[in-house]
């Protein structure tokens, strides 16, 4: 093991945010901060291994190039290869971030520079970040991205940006308080409204405006999606998944899984509900899954649903805290470093691309540095 400190100052050399003081947690309803997760020297090394390969891949033009399309059943759809993603581009941007290198500070603050040019540049006007035919997920992580810039630089160009980009999403949400892969769509999926969640929890976090109307139907939306007892119950014959778990979408009969409910739990921590029982329910599920889920045999090609499902499911173990955390993110960062490729990358044969997989990956690692707004309790 490492000292938080000493690693800190080794990842971050030259950057302002070595020397600032770690962020004191705040313990949150049902979670225990006292047990953190130590930093061991082959998870920073793994982080920067995956940092130095994404300085190494990105575009003259901030982005980072990758397939672009839309999953469909358990693959995934091409309709662009080869082009800059708008969503990718945003997760890596945010890699460098959670690693403490700030627009222009830091071994790869112009590595987040030309992320964030490139990201400034696919705003329209109604405020839909937007490029090569990418969706809602994309314009999510892009907001994301910006709200944590903010968050930590207080620019306030990029605060326009943002708040235009708060204001679509505010905008686009349906009457059942959900999102779709299309703005302005009548239907909704967790998937999509996970994402919108968490850019809008970063965005208020920092002071942008947020109508309580839109967080309200949101909650209800991601409430409604949860399987419990009256539920089955109601399906009779169909009913019977797990108590806890969250669907894929909430008016009609939907399959559940291991990456939903972390959306799920994730989603109601980033709408302000940390103690609950659909809460309690779905990280026991999450618990009881994550071994199998890890030791799937196609995890070292890193499907989308492996990335997406712990991307989400470290946030949500990180803010229950103990007795989850822990156990969770020995296993998971286990699994993670026999992952990474010998170039320092990770797999994603089934999605937009190694990119994305080393992005997600060292997202992933990075959550107990503790230095990305969103990932502090």
């Amino acid at each position: 093991m490492i000292g938080m400190s000493l690693l800190l100052s080794a990842l971050m050399a030259g950057s302002p945010a070595a020397s600032a003081p770690l962020p004191r947690q705040q313990g949150l309803p049902g979670g225990d901060v006292s047990a953190l997760v130590a930093v061991t020297e082959e998870q920073a090394q793994a982080v920067e291994r995956g940092l130095e390969w994404l300085a190494k891949n990105q575009e003259p033009n901030g982005a980072w190039v990758s397939r672009i399309g839309y999953k469909l059943n358990e693959g995934f759809n091409i309709t662009e290869d080869g082009k800059s993603h708008l969503g990718v581009t945003a997760l890596g941007g945010m890699a460098f971030l959670a690693g403490g290198h700030l627009p222009g500070r830091g071994r790869y603050g112009e590595n987040v520079n030309r992320a964030l040019d490139f990201v400034l540049t696919c705003q329209s006007e109604d405020g839909f970040l937007f490029h090569a035919g990418s969706r809602m997920y994309d314009h999510a992580f892009a907001t994301l991205f910006l709200a944590e810039i903010v968050g930590m630089t207080h620019r306030k160009d990029v605060q326009k940006v943002l708040q235009k980009a708060v204001d679509f999403i505010v905008r686009s949400q349906n009457k059942d308080g959900g999102w779709r892969y299309e703005p302005y769509q009548r239907e909704s999926d967790m998937s999509i409204v996970v994402c919108q969640v968490i850019a809008l929890r970063a965005a208020r976090n920092i002071g942008i405006k947020v109508p309580k109307s839109t967080i309200d139907l949101a909650a209800r939306y991601v409430v409604d999606s949860a399987v419990t007892a009256e539920y089955n119950a109601q399906q009779g014959m169909w009913g019977g998944n797990p108590l806890g778990t969250f669907r894929y979408q909430r008016d009609q009969y939907s399959r559940t899984s291991f990456p939903l409910t972390a959306a799920g739990v994730t989603a109601l921590h980033g709408l302000g509900i940390y103690s609950d029982d659909l809460i309690q329910k779905g990280l026991e599920y999450l618990a009881s899954e994550t071994a199998r889920f890890n030791g799937k045999p196609d995890n070292r090609r890193g499907h989308y649903f492996f990335w997406y499902g712990h991307y989400y499911a470290v946030q949500a173990m990180y803010t229950a805290g103990a007795p989850y955390w822990e156990p969770y993110f020995e296993s998971l960062r286990n699994t993670l470093i026999t992952m990474q490729q010998p170039d320092g990358s990770w797999r994603n044969d089934v999605g937009p691309g190694p990119a994305l997989g080393t992005a997600m990956a060292v997202l992933i690692l990075e959550i107990p540095y503790r230095l990305l707004p969103i990932f502090q309790r």
